[in-house]
């Protein structure tokens, strides 16, 4: 059944608001690119499986960085992929700096920029200090605000540094580039946490901002509830706020609340048939020759839904590996 905003908009504007050309794009590059592989099994079936990772979001994994942030949609799949893949981290108390997170993001997407990840662990540290030591949560959260709302968060700073100068902030230019270059931003200046700026005046000029920028925004009104508690906030004051607000962690759907973050039982029992697998692979099994090894199920794992891209470097992966010598078999290990 059609949305009633589906039929308020024209055609051309709903697209481009559901971001539909991008991923129309993006299937028939990817048809192109597999062409070979996509012969055995129909055009139809191709874009059926494509759509369908789209919607389960598992359409970004191992992707380039350039998709992976191309919209919304996206970058909430990509967050809910990380806190799956890697929840355990938090589960077992680990404590990791942000380029040990950092190289955990590249396993998903391997030119994903160190930037993104310095700007999320300082939203935790507050300072320059990138060895120190995170927990998961801290970290994800951050993460969560500094990569979805990337280009707000650029706007936000100069709106900052405007306000502590005596600028007039309205003469701010809200990023319009689709490019998906995240330029560097000049930490404001939050050395004295006592300083800041007015926070009524502060929200002011971001209802206005929210209300121009073509980007995903906070909801205004949780921003508002938020500074409507303090009579002056930092820049850093403010990202802190937004990473531990629960509200804006809803409302952008990704990740679950800080109390179920450890909590995903759909996963674990995959993990649990996965395991049961493939210990009774090795109990039943010991001398399995190296083509066995090379398609042992945690290769082809169930929740790569996306088939085409990732198919393809596996495929290359196992015809590697069914060529080689012991060697290469246990260096795979």
């Amino acid at each position: 059944m059609l949305s009633p905003e589906r039929l308020s908009l024209p055609g051309p504007e709903y697209l481009a608001q559901r971001h539909v050309l991008t991923y129309m794009e993006d299937a028939v590059s990817q048809l192109l690119e597999n062409r070979e592989d996509v012969s055995q099994y129909g055009i139809a079936r191709f874009f059926t499986e494509y759509f369908n990772s789209v919607q389960q979001g598992t359409h970004i994994l191992f992707r380039e960085f350039s998709f992976v942030q191309a919209t919304p949609h996206n970058r909430a799949s990509f967050l809910r992929t990380f806190w799956r893949c890697f929840r355990t981290v938090g589960k077992n108390g680990d404590l990791l700096t942000a380029q040990e997170y950092h190289c955990l993001l590249q396993l998903l997407c391997p030119d994903f920029p160190m930037e993104l990840t310095q700007k999320a662990a300082r939203i935790v540290l507050m300072d320059d200090a990138m060895d120190c030591l995170m927990s998961f949560s801290d970290f994800l959260f951050a993460f969560q605000i500094q990569f979805y709302y990337s280009e707000f968060l650029e706007s936000v700073a100069a709106i900052y540094q405007d306000l502590l100068a005596g600028k007039n902030p309205n003469t701010v230019i809200v990023p319009t580039s689709s490019s998906g270059q995240h330029r560097q931003r000049q930490p404001p200046n939050d050395c004295n946490p006592l300083e800041g700026v007015e926070a009524s005046l502060f929200y002011q000029c971001l209802e206005s901002l929210c209300d121009r920028s073509k980007y995903s925004c906070p909801p205004s009104a949780l921003v508002k509830e938020m500074l409507s508690s303090v009579q002056r906030m930092t820049f850093y004051g403010f990202l802190m706020a937004l990473a531990k607000d629960q509200g804006i962690n809803r409302a952008l759907g990704a990740l679950p609340d800080k109390g179920d973050l450890f909590l995903d039982p759909a996963m674990d029992q995959e993990i649990e048939k996965l395991v049961a697998h493939v210990s009774g692979l090795s109990v039943s099994g010991p001398a399995s020759s190296s083509a066995d090894t090379a398609n042992m199920p945690a290769r082809n794992s169930p929740r790569i839904n996306s088939p085409w891209k990732p198919l393809h470097h596996r495929r290359k992966m196992d015809a590697e590996s069914e060529g080689s010598n012991e060697e290469t078999d246990s260096s795979e290990n």
